[in-house]
């Protein structure tokens, strides 16, 4: 059917919901109704994320019940063990996130499956350590993460807590296309559920079997007692679900004296005053800043909505505080960690780091220096989890240390398998207490870092591309970027051309060979002065994004360099 007739179908729907005939009644402009309409939400391996509202191409509870329906349809063609196993189920604080893991519950009901739900919204990482807790065979996390309040995304993760892998992911994108009338899914009676135990409520159980989980991650104790008392910090959840699960962490771990920004405290959809509410961005600190300079707080640390990424801020000298990257911030992490387990004794010979393929090379230096093997892998944290799969099973021998994302995303032990904001905020407090005992800040740090392994700057620019026309401009500059093949970038030889759709490396004097990884739509290169540029469509929103990492003896270099390599990839990009 064309975008008017499927539109025309939803207007005389019977069954509609009266909140979205209303919304529905009140379009009026044909593009804002054509991209509704043109074509279904995009179903990948991370699921599902987009405007909320009436149309085929938004989030809304018949979207979210096709979805489901398509999960519900794979387990009941795998038997009735993994449905026995079941499904574990939350969701954060983003508007109709209740109602939509509500639903998930029903659908799922309908077919006789068992579902572990949360009592209130929880972390994203948290429904990842549920999956495990439970022995679900899956999960489903209702959320956009940190896009901007209009959002909302439905995150789909398999029997390890990771995000389903590709195999089944495909298989339940098949069912759910197959779905012929999504206004006519079948849904149980929750309190019927309820009562028969065929839907069992999470709540303080697995939070507390989490911190115990979580007590792990503190390295030295002493750190907290004898510094953390005099370090101050700022903790902001951004109006999402870390508050509750990473107040208790950080006290667990012994860490009292920090401040929760209180306008940003409470689950909010709304986020007040917070347009992108996003700890990568500087605005998500406006309020902290403040706070912080009445304080005198020596950090700032904020999670996104559903907590599974971090950001943070330091101050400087003169009172200012200095945001650090997401890259920054793994490398501090991962050479305290490593020092940590070199000065006792306990890192182990086959240890190894996971970070993705657009991360910083940074990272690969210190890890290098310490004699670990770090492993990069396609972006996506459920490549960082299949490899941690891969060492407990044997398939792999390596012990696992860390992973990361240049998207403000870490992990540290791997009773949860994403990136995992509230583990993440006690080693950083711890690592903060650290630097205080020696009378610096991470800030410094990071510059101890540098002059000791180079300095290193990286940048992502992200495209978007919306509309009707969005995947087709994708899909054309992906194509040039093919064809044309550059063989330079301001000045500096591609020495090697990494395409992972097509499984080759290419070395300038034309040598081929495999990767040896996964495919992907992603193309990266190396140039002679080891910078790297990577190229790739967002996994979940109409964006191409470019990455550049470069590195040089200085600071004020390699920030030139920086500036000479994004205006040359822009160049080629647009002419």
């Amino acid at each position: 059917m064309s975008w008017k007739e499927t539109y025309e179908e939803w207007l005389n729907q019977p069954k509609m919901a009266p909140a979205l005939k209303t919304e529905l009644k009140a379009m009026k402009d044909d593009q804002e109704i054509e991209d509704a309409f043109y074509g279904p939400l995009s179903f990948g391996t991370a699921g599902m994320r987009g405007l909320m509202g009436p149309g085929i191409n938004r989030m809304n509870i018949y979207t979210v019940r096709q979805a489901t329906e398509g999960l519900a349809v794979l387990m009941d063609s795998l038997g009735d063990e993994i449905k026995k196993r079941g499904v574990s189920i939350s969701y954060d604080s983003r508007h109709h996130s209740r109602e939509f893991a509500h639903d998930c519950a029903r659908v799922l009901g309908a077919h006789g499956i068992q579902t572990y739900i949360y009592d209130n919204v929880r972390p994203t990482p948290e429904l990842s350590f549920a999956v495990r807790y439970n022995h679900s065979y899956a999960g489903i996390m209702i959320t956009a993460s940190h896009n901007p309040k209009e959002y909302n995304g439905y995150k789909i993760y398999g029997e390890d807590g990771g995000q389903m892998p590709p195999k089944e992911s495909d298989m339940m994108t098949g069912y759910i296309r197959q779905i012929k009338d999504i206004f006519d899914i079948q849904l149980a009676d929750e309190q019927d559920m309820l009562n028969s135990g065929l839907e069992v409520v999470m709540g303080e159980d697995v939070d507390h079997a989490y911190l115990e989980h979580a007590k792990a991650v503190t390295i030295n104790k002493d750190l907290a007692k004898k510094y953390g008392q005099d370090m101050k910090f700022v903790f902001s959840p951004l109006c999402g679900t870390g508050r509750m699960l990473g107040e208790r962490a950080l006290r667990q771990a012994g860490f009292t004296n920090f401040t929760i920004e209180p306008t940003e405290a409470q689950p909010n959809g709304d986020f007040p005053g917070l347009e992108h509410p996003n700890p990568e961005f500087s605005e998500a600190f406006v309020r902290s800043i403040k706070l912080g300079k009445q304080i005198d707080a020596d950090v700032l640390i904020a999670t996104d909505p559903d907590a599974d990424r971090l950001g943070c801020a330091v101050r400087q000298p003169d009172g200012e505080y200095q945001l650090l990257t997401g890259n920054q911030i793994a490398s501090v992490m991962l050479n305290y960690i490593l020092e940590a387990h070199r000065q006792a004794g306990t890192l182990p010979k086959n240890a190894a780091a996971v970070k993705s393929i657009v991360s910083t090379n940074f990272a690969a230096k210190i890890a290098e220096s310490y004699g670990v093997q770090m492993i990069n892998v396609l972006t996506g944290f459920k490549w960082i989890a299949d490899q941690i799969h891969q060492y407990e099973t044997g398939k792999a021998d390596h012990t696992f240390m860390f992973g990361f994302e240049e998207s403000y995303g870490y992990l540290i032990k791997p009773f949860v398998r994403d990136k995992d904001a509230i583990q993440s905020l006690t080693l950083l407090a711890e690592i903060a207490a650290y630097y205080k005992s020696r009378d610096m800040t991470m800030y410094d740090g990071v510059q101890e870092l540098f002059q000791k392994y180079g300095y290193f700057k990286e940048k992502t620019i992200a495209n978007t591309y919306a509309g009707v026309e969005g995947p087709a401009k994708i899909k054309s500059l992906m194509k040039k970027f093919r064809e044309e093949a550059p063989t330079d970038f301001a000045g500096r030889q591609v020495v090697l051309t990494e395409d992972f759709a097509n499984n080759t490396k290419k070395t300038a004097d034309g040598k081929v060979s495999e990767l040896g990884i996964p495919e992907s739509n992603v193309l990266r290169y190396v140039l002679d002065d080891e910078t790297w540029i990577a190229i790739r469509p967002s996994g979940t929103e109409p964006k191409l994004k470019f990455y550049i990492g470069t590195s040089a003896d200085t600071d004020d270099a390699a920030e030139q360099k920086l500036t000479e390599f994004e205006k040359a990839l822009q160049e080629f990009a647009e002419a």
